[in-house]
């Protein structure tokens, strides 16, 4: 069988238990015994290792603590998304084909979680114990009492999982549409306030039409400005000193027309004595270098202007220059640089008030596309929970349960923010939504002809709830994704004829689940595949727990003893033997009906 199963359970010191290791089998697994054996224990062991809630009283007298190990096949669950998923939250590597839960109760109360040897919480083992296993009987691990399992066995049973998992896409798609929307929206005042601010600077930095060097020839500028009168006084002054074209009072205004006398007679040195010509050579060369330089003196006179207007315009020139400087950068390149970057920016937030309503639109055509899966999904599970519901209450007239009703409720919520999908009216309403669609899904019960109905999860516990979700579970049986199911109390308050039915249907469950059975009855232990006996037995003058697999002969012996009690007599085997002989045709008329 590739059922992936609960391999093994090992228990040490928890309660009555000393230490058992209980090697479990595929298929259908009976465990029977006298009363106070310890069967019961046998579940709360298993539901401490799934993460239950338990305290030092479990720990047994004289120990120091109690353990419980748990060991699964994960074979046929490698697939699942839903376990991935956790095992990758958790970080726990999935390297082999089983996983090892651990649980010590120390007798202080303290508890330790172990999933494959490492410390973990028992959280973390309810959250794996949840995909591994059902406790019926029970309510802690009891899934089908949640309405988010209801709406998951539902959708399996109605085959609608792919369109499921499009309808999910489309709301994640959906909510990050909301969400960049949102982010715009929320920071709109803030998005107006920075785009004026950031067009007031765009605008100040473009008029002034900033140059790179700008500055420096505005300072040069404003001190020829500021001296001009100064400079043109001096410009005149060197002018004639270099020329002796005119006379300035307490100067000797000679000038070059001194060196043209001296170069003069040193030319005629030079015409006697050839070793001067050098120097009268080079005497002449710096005539026509002050030459040069005087007229360039007098050019540079000419060209300063005494202009209190224009020095009036250089010092406004720079005052705005130091402005943007003392706002924008510390250099004229920096606040050209600042005004390129405000000026992208202010394109990028002008872009995205544009840009919302193209999200907007993108949100509506979400919806719309959502309304329509969601509206087909609604369709899709009331259809179903009809069918389920007649094959549900079917199957619990055949356990004998009176004549219990059985509803699928699927209803919606209304949110003005939701999906918008049809209502009875031909119009439209807007609905709450998740990733699951729009529906809330409920299994109600009426348990007796005249009840209201009314959630699975209020209805009596014990052997009714137990055989409830037996019904519930054979019908879904092909999509129910937990592959270990455990009954406890499933036959409290039954006879003999419906008990064989509920042997019937525990074997038919088992072709698709591994199906633990703590039973009292041997109509339903005879359909076993595998039986286990549970019996008292005294260590060291204290009662223990024995738990054994027994063979042909030993089971005969003890659905005999189930039968009729100790001493076992003839008459009771013989019941026993024609109770697996009857189970043995039904399950080979089952095999062969399957099989066909």
């Amino acid at each position: 069988m590739g059922l992936s199963m609960l391999l093994e359970l090992s228990i040490r010191d928890f309660a009555i238990i000393d230490d058992i290791r209980l090697e479990l089998g595929p298929g259908f697994n009976a465990l029977t015994g006298e009363t106070g054996a310890g069967k019961s224990i046998l579940i709360d062991a298993l539901g401490a290792v799934l993460g239950d809630r338990v305290g030092s009283d479990v720990v047994r007298t004289g120990a120091k603590q109690a353990r419980v190990e748990g060991t699964f096949d994960l074979v046929a669950l490698r697939e699942r998304a839903d376990l991935a998923a956790i095992l990758d939250d958790l970080g726990i590597p999935l390297d082999e084909d089983v996983l090892v839960l651990t649980r010590e109760i120390s007798a202080t109360g303290r508890s330790q979680a172990r999933i494959n040897g490492e410390a973990r919480t028992a959280g973390a083992l309810a959250r794996l114990g949840a995909l591994l296993v059902d406790i019926h009987g029970q309510s802690d691990h009891l899934s089908l009492l949640r309405p988010r399992a209801q709406l998951d066995m539902l959708d399996r049973y109605a085959g609608i999982l792919n369109a499921r998992r499009d309808f999910a896409d489309h709301v994640r798609e959906l909510a990050s549409l909301r969400r960049r929307i949102r982010e715009i929206d929320q920071s709109s005042r803030e998005r107006a306030q920075r785009v004026d601010l950031l067009r007031f600077q765009v605008s100040e930095i473009e008029a002034a039409a900033l140059e790179p060097d700008e500055e420096a020839a505005l300072v040069q500028e404003r001190a020829r400005l500021v001296h001009a009168e100064q400079l043109v006084r001096d410009a005149a002054a060197a002018y004639v000193l270099l020329t002796g074209e005119a006379d300035i009072t307490a100067v000797d205004a000679t000038g070059i027309n001194t060196l043209r006398t001296a170069s003069a007679h040193l030319d005629d040195v030079a015409a006697v004595d050839a070793g001067m010509q050098s120097l009268a050579e080079r005497l002449r060369e710096t005539i026509f270098l002050l030459d040069d330089i005087a007229a360039e003196v007098r050019d540079y006179q000419e060209q300063i202007d005494i202009d209190p207007v224009r020095l009036s315009e250089v010092e406004d020139r720079l005052d705005l220059l130091k402005g943007l400087r003392r706002k924008y950068g510390s250099t004229i390149e920096e606040v050209i640089a600042y005004g390129r970057a405000a000026a992208e920016e202010l394109t990028s937030l002008t872009e995205d008030a544009v840009g919302i309503e193209t999200l907007r639109a993108r949100e509506a055509e979400q919806l719309r596309q959502a309304g329509k899966i969601a509206t087909e999904l609604s369709r899709e599970r009331q259809r179903a929970g009809r069918q389920l519901a007649e094959a549900v209450e079917a199957v619990i007239a055949e356990l004998k349960m009176g004549s219990a009703r059985i509803e699928v409720l699927v209803e919606q919520t209304d949110e003005p923010t939701g999906i918008p999908v049809p209502d009875i009216n031909g119009g439209d309403r807007t609905v709450a939504f998740d990733e699951t669609g729009v529906d809330h899904v409920e299994f109600m019960i009426s348990p007796n002809q005249g009840e209201a109905l009314k959630p699975l999860a209020r209805i009596a516990s014990g052997g009714e709830t137990a055989r409830l979700m037996l019904a519930i579970k054979s019908i879904l049986s092909e999509v129910d994704a937990t592959p270990t199911l455990v009954f406890d109390e499933v036959d409290v308050g039954l006879g003999g004829r419906s008990a064989g039915v509920v042997g019937e249907k525990l074997y038919d469950l088992a072709s698709e689940h591994q199906v633990l059975v703590i039973t009292h009855l041997p109509q339903i232990a005879a359909y076993a595949d595998t039986h286990y006996q549970i019996a008292k037995a005294e260590k060291e003058g204290r009662v223990i727990t024995r738990v054994a697999e027994i063979g042909d002969d030993q089971r005969i012996e003890e659905l005999a003893a189930m039968v009729d009690g100790v001493p076992v007599s003839r008459a009771a085997r013989e019941s026993a033997r024609e109770m697996i002989e009857r189970a043995s045709r039904t399950r080979r008329s089952r095999a062969s009906v399957a099989a066909s």
